[in-house]
């Protein structure tokens, strides 16, 4: 009871955070110029096939996932892994990085594996995601260097962020921080619950370096790539939808994904807000007027959320069906 009510609370508290930040970025638009420009209307199949690929991007993170399971674990079931894996998404719409731990549980309580191995797993596809979403930043900037300086200099509520990290005050914060955390890391390890974190560290150790035996290294290195492929395609494919972003190049199209998945960084359900005011600033530096680009933004989000929570409620009515059958 206390762990449900718990998660209540967590549910809204991100979610009020991430309503204020939606609030706070459309704050200053007319909604009725949003709903006009939206009213000239929207190809509607372009947004379904932008879901459609996302749902492939997923099965690809699943094969990947299994990769990472069988040399620890076992081999799992397709359609275990990839239920658990919508789960995951659709968890992490309520509660930011919940679904991490949910589609572990998951695939843990059908395939009765070890949760902690499973973490390790985890904690090693979000560093493949990390790198390549580095390798796409990388990649934007070599080629539309001066789209991306213009849009952090010269955005001026962006530029209040990109001053945090120039200031003395956020280093000498951090090392703060690291100082304070090497003093409780030699208090805690002389407690009980150390030993025991010790033995749960272990299994994790193992998850975590399953990519050093992963059989076929080079089909995890294209599911890698393909993954982040096919998230870029799922933004640039939404462009056809709309009259006023259909002439908008690869380039901006790449630039509009890789910006706003920084926005999805936020500790915020979907990346509710940043990622909107990261997307609609891209489409501002491609000469996309501010309402046009908030009507892209508003739909865009809300397609690819809505095919997770239709495929996380479908997954989860569908899991314990198919293994009552097995069992």
């Amino acid at each position: 009871m206390k762990k449900t009510l718990l998660n209540i609370l967590k549910f809204l508290i991100y979610f009020s955070i991430g309503g204020f930040l939606m609030w706070y970025v459309y704050r200053n638009y007319d909604m009725q110029e949003i709903k006009a420009t939206l009213n000239k209307g929207v190809n509607f199949w372009w947004l379904f096939l932008s879901m459609v690929i996302g749902l492939i991007s997923h099965f690809s993170r699943t094969v990947r996932w299994q990769m990472l399971i069988e040399p620890i674990e076992k081999k799992t079931s397709v359609t275990n892994t990839f239920f658990a894996v919508m789960v995951g998404y659709f968890a992490n719409l309520l509660i930011p990085r919940m679904g991490e731990i949910s589609r572990c549980g998951v695939l843990s309580r059908y395939e009765k594996i070890s949760v902690s191995r499973l973490i390790g797993t985890v904690v090693v596809e979000r560093l493949m995601d990390v790198i390549m979403l580095l390798l796409c930043l990388l990649l934007t900037l070599a080629l539309q260097f001066n789209v991306v300086t213009d849009f952090l200099f010269k955005n001026a509520d962006l530029s209040k962020v990109t001053n945090i990290f120039t200031s003395v005050w956020t280093y000498v914060i951090i090392f703060g921080i690291v100082v304070l955390l090497r003093f409780l890391k030699k208090w805690f390890s002389k407690t009980s619950p150390y030993m025991k974190l010790k033995g749960l560290w272990a299994k994790f150790s193992e998850g975590f370096l399953a990519v050093k035996n992963v059989k076929n290294k080079p089909a995890f290195v294209f599911h890698t790539v393909f993954i982040w492929v096919m998230y870029f395609l799922m933004i640039y494919v939404c462009f056809f939808a709309f009259e006023f972003t259909s002439h908008l190049s690869p380039m901006a199209g790449l630039a509009a994904f890789v910006l706003g998945s920084l926005g999805m960084v936020a500790p915020v359900q979907g990346g509710m807000g940043p990622w909107h005011f990261m997307v609609i600033s891209t489409l501002q530096m491609y000469g996309i007027a501010k309402n046009e680009g908030a009507a892209f933004a508003l739909i865009v989000w809300s397609s690819i959320n809505a095919m997770i929570v239709i495929m996380g409620i479908i997954s989860m009515i569908i899991l314990p069906i198919i293994n009552r059958k097995k069992a």
